[in-house]
């Protein structure tokens, strides 16, 4: 399906929460959705990839460089790009992202435990599993709370802390870093020690996708 871009220019290349968007000059657009194992990677021409070639599931090449798409479950050629992102609240790293519409959004999902509904990408698209995670333990609030329960002041505290931390880390290249502890206080350290009050941390599938929620239930009781 890739030949029909021969000889045209890509115009943006758009991320919407945690699915891409390649963009031509023709109308249409390569729609992508990592989920946990895809990922787009940019060559030099010449340099050898980092990752099997059976993997790649699409290639895109200029006079200079090379983006290769590996192993991601959805990738596919659109024209009504809505049809895809349409349903998408707004993309949380974006700077026109607006707290009152997530509050509003989130609302208006209903009385749902909060874990699940920081996780909901049509409420804000882009928060994942870890961040998730650590704002709840960054706010002490259990993930298991109906977000009823909290008032506008305390759900938007969870959004920004999650929203703070995700920008602070868009250049990768190291660790992860959030506010408060510094690195991951909760995520992956099931039985371990809470860095704040020492209890041992839980772990504990949540919601319909069954992510697995960890959560201090000292700190976050």
């Amino acid at each position: 399906m890739l030949k029909r871009f021969a000889g045209r220019t890509v115009t943006e290349v758009k991320p919407v929460g945690k699915h891409l968007l390649i963009r031509f000059d023709n109308g249409l657009a390569i729609h992508s959705h990592m989920r946990m194992q895809g990922a787009w990677h940019v060559y030099a021409k010449g340099e050898r990839w980092r990752r099997p070639a059976w993997q790649a599931k699409a290639l895109l090449e200029t006079e200079e460089v090379t983006a290769v798409c590996f192993a991601a479950p959805v990738i596919e050629l659109v024209r009504d790009e809505q049809t895809k992102v349409g349903h998408l609240g707004p993309d949380i790293l974006t700077d026109g992202w607006s707290l009152p519409e997530v509050i509003q959004r989130a609302r208006a999902m209903g009385d749902r435990p909060v874990g699940e509904l920081l996780l909901d990408q049509r409420v804000t698209a882009g928060i994942g599993n870890v961040y998730r995670c650590e704002a709840l333990w960054h706010e002490r609030v259990n993930p298991w709370q109906p977000s009823g329960a909290l008032t506008d002041e305390q759900l938007g505290a969870l959004f920004e802390v999650a929203r703070e931390a995700m920008r602070s880390n868009l250049g990768g290249g190291g660790p992860r870093r959030f506010p408060g502890y510094g690195k991951e206080a909760v995520h992956g350290r099931g039985g371990r020690p809470c860095p704040r009050c020492g209890a041992r941390i839980r772990a504990r599938a949540q919601g319909e996708l069954a992510r697995l929620t960890y959560w201090c239930p000292s700190c976050q009781a």
